[in-house]
């Protein structure tokens, strides 16, 4: 059992603590970017969670002995290989237990885009005999959008189902999309932009009861990377028969994830060459990384309440501020139902891609969205699906907040912000545009 602490305790052993010294004055000490801040050194802050968290002090102690002594290929038989055959096994009733699931149906994968590849793809393929339609949502992470536009070019048809203008899927327009030969619904738990909390549990119930009018062949997945730790998530009670996860947005290391595959449930291994994860995914596990993901896991689960409080305080705080100083702003998605840390907004009249360079330059992280979508200059499509136009699509900003964000990190970024947007919107053409379209005042005389 993994100790709790308190959320800004850094308690550990000491070569982490050394490592977790370095890091910390490497975030709150760097050189100001010259014509940003007039000190020396400037405030560091990282607002992108939902992009990649920090490795948690008790996970990468979790890890350590696995990248040292305990080095064995979970696979031999020997003592060396036992011993790693003993760690991914722990992890992986670990991370069942975060999701209520049984530890033979977790699979662990490099992360949570081979996860949804695998679950996607390998559904499709080991039902192909049944159907070729694949209903997904217009607001899907690109890890599942593409891989249901790849099956598309080769044969499939699919079918995109809208969303309301704050971001939910309606249960009534998968019903009215359903088909005879529909193999697989996906659709996210939590969009990864907006942070809306689609109502699963409502379509598994609509699903399982179509596959009790006879629909055997009909699977449904969802994509839990971002809810994974910040909503409670029971498989049964949810209703999927495939569900994503990914380690790295839950404070342990990039390249492990895991997909839920419910007893029964079979699938098309996409990776081949090995006997791994009883042939449903080839290749050598990555001991280090899953006893990683193992420990993050129990720890989500055992903290996310004081987690989700702390994340929901900052931002609303981070809301109520952006509100009072800055004016033309406009909140993406239901701002209800949705993820505790994720706060997205569009401001009007300027670019996000130049508001994000600014914040950056400020010692600020933040994203325009989908960190697997960076690189590109075409706007939102999870904002543009919300019947935004091009202006706001553009003009949007995620801010993900952290368990290890504090109240002084709201107040500088909300200082920051408010002069990066006054400073950009002066520069704007549409600001311009604004002015010269305002009524003018009647002459006097």
């Amino acid at each position: 059992m993994l100790a709790p602490r308190a959320v800004n305790d850094n308690s550990s052993g000491p070569a982490v603590q050394s490592l977790m010294r370095v890091r910390g004055r490497q975030l709150q000490d760097s050189p100001a970017a010259p014509g940003t801040a007039s000190d020396s050194f400037m405030r560091r802050v990282y607002l992108d969670h939902s992009a990649t968290t920090p490795i948690d002090a008790r996970v990468l102690e979790a890890m350590l002995p696995y990248l040292t002594e305990n080095f064995g290929n979970a696979s031999s038989v020997h003592m060396f290989g036992q011993e790693a055959r003993a760690a991914v096994d722990k992890a992986r009733r670990q991370v069942a237990a975060l999701v209520g699931a049984s530890s033979n149906e977790i699979v662990f994968t490099s992360g949570g885009t081979e996860a949804n590849n695998l679950a996607v793809e390998g559904a499709c393929e080991a039902l192909r005999a049944h159907g070729r339609h694949i209903i997904i949502s217009a607001i899907e992470h690109p890890s599942v959008r593409s891989v249901a536009e790849k099956l598309e070019a080769s044969g499939y048809e699919l079918t995109s189902l809208p969303v309301s203008d704050d971001g939910l899927v309606r249960v009534n327009d998968l019903r009215a999309a359903l088909r005879p030969d529909t193999v697989l619904v996906s659709v996210m738990l939590a969009n990864n932009e907006i942070g809306t909390i689609q109502p699963i549990r409502e379509i598994g119930e609509f699903l399982r009861d179509e596959s009790a009018r006879g629909r055997r062949h009909l699977l449904f997945h969802t994509d839990a990377v971002q809810a994974a730790g910040r909503v409670a998530i029971d498989v049964n009670e949810l209703g999927c028969d495939l569900l994503a996860l990914s380690a790295h947005k839950i404070y342990a290391p990039k390249g492990v994830g895991a997909l839920f595959i419910r007893r029964g449930v079979r699938i098309s291994a996409q990776q081949v060459g090995g006997h791994q994860e009883r042939e449903r995914r080839a290749g050598t596990e990555s001991v280090a990384n899953i006893a990683g993901f193992g420990a993050a896991a129990e720890l989500a689960g055992t903290e996310a309440d004081q987690r989700n409080q702390h994340v929901r305080e900052l931002r609303d705080r981070f809301e109520q501020l952006v509100s009072e100083t800055i004016s033309d702003v406009v909140y993406n998605g239901n701002r209800e139902r949705r993820l505790p840390h994720i706060s997205n907004i569009s401001f009007r009249f300027i670019e996000g891609e130049g508001l994000l360079i600014h914040l950056d330059m400020n010692g600020i992280a933040v994203s325009t969205g989908s960190a697997c979508s960076s690189g590109t200059l075409e706007p939102s499509p999870v904002i543009l699906a919300l019947g935004r136009g091009d202006e706001l699509a553009r003009g949007s900003i995620r801010f993900s907040f952290g368990k290890d964000n504090t109240r002084e990190d709201v107040t500088y970024v909300v200082d920051r912000l408010q002069s990066s947007v006054a400073a950009l919107r002066a520069l704007s053409p549409l600001t311009r545009e604004r002015v010269s379209l305002a009524p003018q005042p009647a002459p006097s005389g």
